[in-house]
């Protein structure tokens, strides 16, 4: 792939457990027909990307013991939780959308967030993006838990509200989270003029340059101040001292 238009589709997950079948019913607490509809929605807006341009970014969840950490371990015991996408099997493959050839796929191993996945963060250097459009599941797991880490890292967050659905909380709910801290920008699929382009020029400008303003500010602040002092008794007594005129 070439570096574009300076924003990456990233779809998140979307994985037969997590999609379909007896695991992802078990799971979401939803209208099961919700589902269905991010899907369908996620598969558009794969294609709305492919078509503007704009790259398009594949994560993947394995959920393999081998690949679990203690606490994690400890957790599904506690909680009675089986394994999920289980390396290899039908739950881990992709459902109803798959990587096109030159696309890139990156998998989270017994992990939340995509930044934790070999190569994620400088495949998105070499890509120069600097918007991540989020699309897929769970909006309050594994989207969220990018998202946090796009946006601390200094990446424009956008979220498509049609192509995810939340797991454990409401959907509003989350998102609103996200819009209040990430300054998450949302839309749906079907808007690709207000997502499937760069981030603002004037949002780029002033996420590179507010910091050297402040600091000039500052700095002539301190110099002013520095020029109108008042005179010191110090200096005052010193002045008279030696018969200078005031």
């Amino acid at each position: 792939m070439t570096a574009g238009t300076g924003t990456a589709l990233i779809v998140v997950d979307m994985q037969n457990d997590f999609c379909a079948g007896p695991v992802a019913g078990s799971r979401y607490r939803g209208d099961p027909a919700r589902l269905a509809t991010v899907t369908a929605n996620v598969v558009r807006a794969v294609d709305v990307a492919r078509r503007h341009g704009t790259q398009v970014v594949f994560v993947r969840f394995l959920g393999d013991v081998a690949y679990q950490g203690a606490s994690w371990r400890q957790r599904d015991r506690a909680l009675g939780k089986r394994p999920k996408c289980l390396d290899g099997s039908w739950g881990a493959a992709f459902h109803q959308v798959a990587p096109a050839p030159g696309e890139m796929v990156f998998t989270k191993r017994a992990c939340f967030d995509a930044f934790l996945s070999d190569g994620f963060e400088p495949a998105l250097a070499q890509l120069g993006v600097e918007r991540l459009v989020f699309v897929g599941l769970y909006t309050d797991v594994c989207v969220d838990s990018t998202a946090r880490t796009a946006f601390q890292k200094g990446y424009h967050v956008t979220v498509l509200t049609d192509c995810t659905a939340s797991l454990h909380l409401p959907d509003e709910e989350i998102l609103r989270f996200m819009r209040l801290v990430y300054g998450a920008h949302v839309t749906t699929h079907d808007r690709p003029e207000s997502w499937s382009g760069p981030a603002s020029g004037e949002d780029m400008w002033s996420a590179r340059h507010t910091a050297t303003p402040e600091r000039t500010v500052g700095t002539t602040r301190r110099t002013n101040a520095a020029r109108t002092s008042p005179e010191t008794d110090a200096a005052r007594a010193s002045r008279r001292a030696s018969g200078s005129p005031p």
